[in-house]
């Protein structure tokens, strides 16, 4: 594994400090000045690294929504059976938005945003999401072991529901991602009606 060049490693600082900063300040609400100094920088490094304020929120948009279509990629290869693969997605979609709620905050809630072309392809990761968990809900549905009226909504309601975690989850809250994600593997088994 090579070790990152100096140009990357001040990329991945700003990426982290906008990050920061959009969490705490919203995008509209930062500036420029706010990140590079989060990153212990001059103002004149963002351009020098990034093309606008608008495009760290690119990256950082589209490297969540990767992520989180990973997980739940990898939460339906995980088993051939249905009821598993629900369970694991409810549980690993949970604690991806606990793990990572700050960035997830910014993933949801900062869209408006994007560009035209960056929304573009942040709706196809969004997509590739709901398409997965439509499919699990409906091969669920064909094997007979998942009895809802909607397959379509219910999808959209694990989706819905894994995301929320990012706007109420605190580190020094009740409950831990492991505990959330056993939570909410059940809560994905009742949502598409698992037969029990």
């Amino acid at each position: 594994m090579s070790t990152p060049s100096r140009a990357e490693a001040t990329r991945a600082r700003l990426l982290e400090a906008a990050v920061t900063a959009f969490a705490e300040k919203g995008f509209h609400g930062t500036t420029t000045r706010d990140i590079a100094g989060a990153a212990g920088m001059s103002p004149a490094a963002v351009y020098v690294h990034h093309r606008s304020k608008e495009e760290l929120l690119f990256l950082i948009s589209r490297e969540g929504h990767q992520q989180a279509l990973d997980v739940v990629r990898a939460a339906r290869a995980s088993s051939t059976d249905p009821v598993e693969q629900a369970a694991a997605a409810g549980r690993a979609f949970a604690e991806f938005h606990a793990h990572h709620h700050t960035v997830a905050r910014i993933l949801n809630y900062e869209l408006a945003a994007l560009s035209e072309e960056h929304r573009a392809e942040i709706d196809e990761l969004r997509t590739g999401i709901d398409r997965e968990l439509r499919a699990l809900v409906r091969d669920g549905v064909a094997a007979g072991v998942f009895d809802t009226p909607d397959p379509a909504l219910a999808a959209t309601a694990l989706a819905s529901m894994g995301v929320d975690i990012a706007r109420w989850y605190r580190e020094d809250g009740e409950w831990s991602p492991t505990q959330i994600g056993d939570y909410y593997a059940d809560l994905a088994l009742r949502t598409v009606g698992a037969a029990g």
